[in-house]
């Protein structure tokens, strides 16, 4: 394999964690905006009531730590997967 193949290979990776993190940018707003609830339209002198259920769920401290924790574990894993690939092409410079 030569050099400018994993050159290219890894550009790719990087712009593909680009596009995934530009698209994560653009959802997180259209989510939270479905979030909202509907205004009071509809037809002429309707009201829409909206009930919240404030009880129950998850504390926002147990969100933060869930996701916390899948960004070590994501980091964890691209390390891991990063020195096995660079372990396996130092095997086969050796070999070659």
């Amino acid at each position: 394999m030569n050099r400018h193949h994993t050159h290219l290979g890894r550009l790719a990776c990087r712009v593909l964690a680009g596009l995934a993190a530009l698209a994560g940018a653009l959802l997180a707003p259209a989510a939270a905006y479905a979030s909202l609830p509907p205004h009071g339209g509809g037809p002429a002198g309707t009201q829409t009531t909206v009930r919240i259920i404030t009880t129950g769920g998850m504390p926002g401290w147990q969100v933060t730590l869930i996701a916390v924790a899948a960004a070590v574990l994501a980091a964890a894993l691209a390390v891991a997967l990063d020195r096995s690939r660079r372990a396996r092409q130092q095997v086969r410079a050796t070999t070659a």
